[in-house]
């Protein structure tokens, strides 16, 4: 009988990195938003990998291939949210000037 393997460390991209560096360093919102696009692209593709792979039986344990995919999901769900609240930031810019 195989003993129960450790679950190795995972370590993935930081969908908020990018708009903590480029709003520190050049202050500009459109790179921020780029590089977190960027950012959340990249977690979506490393979990469509990381599907094929358990799929096609490459070794990857089934909590990687769930981890990569929570990551995935929640890392566009915070696009989403600072998304909004660009939207409303600006809308509430545009009824001030009227």
């Amino acid at each position: 009988m195989n003993p129960i393997a450790p679950i190795s460390a995972v370590r993935h991209p930081d969908p908020v990195e990018p708009l903590r560096s480029a709003g520190s360093s050049q202050g500009d919102f459109s790179a921020a938003l780029s590089g977190a696009l960027n950012t959340v692209d990249a977690l979506q593709k490393n979990a469509e990998a990381e599907i094929s792979r358990f799929l096609r039986g490459e070794g990857v344990d089934l909590h990687q291939v769930a981890l990569a995919q929570q990551q995935a999901q929640l890392g566009f769900e915070l696009f989403l949210q600072v998304r909004n609240k660009a939207v409303q930031a600006y809308q509430e810019i545009m009824r001030m000037q009227a």
